[in-house]
């Protein structure tokens, strides 16, 4: 018998899946305001165990807000001295526009609501605001500087994030708020002078997202500069990279990982 009858025919290949029934998580659609108050009060508990995760806590400074789906002009927010480990969502709080609590038995940071309050009434678009005083944010703002486009994901920030380049100490007043609102204008986020970042979206995944990729960007940017001159991405290169990864889907399905881990090891949260 010759060797090529005694050859064995290769396996066929196995068929790719067809892409209809591959799985790829997209923001969810909801059928009565009481789903989609719920949704987000799970996800700002589990942004805010993020926070305190990353060790973005200083003191009582800090808080995520999300806008109430049904009452507009209110939003969701933490307690003022919690710990952002230990919050669940039953231990949120609802304010209206003039600061009162309207649900929960906590007390509102007034920082949250004198800053948060401005954003939300100047911006219809906005679902959620983050603010807190992480480090290398405090770092780059004490410098009175922006980000770079030194890395492809800081290009999401590029030529859409701004500069309050004032300090005038906390806010706790509704004026101040506002000019926070003028200089964060129609950006994603701006670097408050001296203090922090804040960083906003239309789901609360994607104000959460811009401001961990924030935070991380300041450290690269004041990283490289320590280390020698960063070579910049021209601005051609910079626009087409923040259209690629700049819009609040694409950081909503970023930080989809994060609710994931943080929702299963701390499934507490969602009490």
């Amino acid at each position: 018998m010759e060797p090529a009858e005694l050859a064995v025919a290769a396996p066929a290949p196995p068929a790719p899946v067809p892409t209809d029934q591959l799985h790829f998580a997209m923001p969810p659609k909801h059928d009565t305001p009481e789903e989609e108050r719920r949704h987000r009060k799970e996800r700002l508990a589990a942004a805010l165990r993020l926070f305190g995760r990353f060790g973005f806590e200083e003191g009582v400074a800090g808080h995520i807000t999300a806008r109430d789906p049904e009452f507009t002009d209110h939003f969701w927010v933490n307690p003022f001295g919690m710990s952002f480990k230990h919050i669940t969502v039953s231990d949120l709080i609802l304010v209206n526009h003039k600061g009162q609590v309207v649900e929960g038995r906590y007390h509102v940071n007034q920082a949250a609501f004198a800053i948060h309050s401005q954003i939300h009434r100047a911006r219809p678009d906005v679902v959620a605001a983050a603010h807190s005083h992480s480090t290398y944010g405090r770092a780059l703002s004490a410098l009175g500087e922006l980000l770079e486009p030194i890395t492809q994901d800081v290009c999401a920030f590029y030529e859409d994030h701004a500069l309050f380049d004032d300090y005038t100490g906390v806010v706790v007043d509704e004026e101040e708020g506002r000019r926070i609102a003028t200089a964060l204008g129609p950006h994603k986020a701006v670097v408050l002078r001296n203090h922090g970042l804040l960083t906003v979206g239309d789901t609360v995944d994607a104000a959460a997202w811009w401001f961990i990729t924030m935070e991380r960007s300041c450290q690269v940017q004041l990283a490289a500069k320590a280390a020698g001159k960063p070579v910049l991405i021209d601005q051609a290169g910079a626009r087409h990279t923040r259209g690629q990864l700049g819009n609040d889907l694409a950081a909503w399905i970023n930080y989809q990982p994060l609710y994931q881990q943080i929702t299963r090891s701390e499934p507490e949260l969602l009490g």
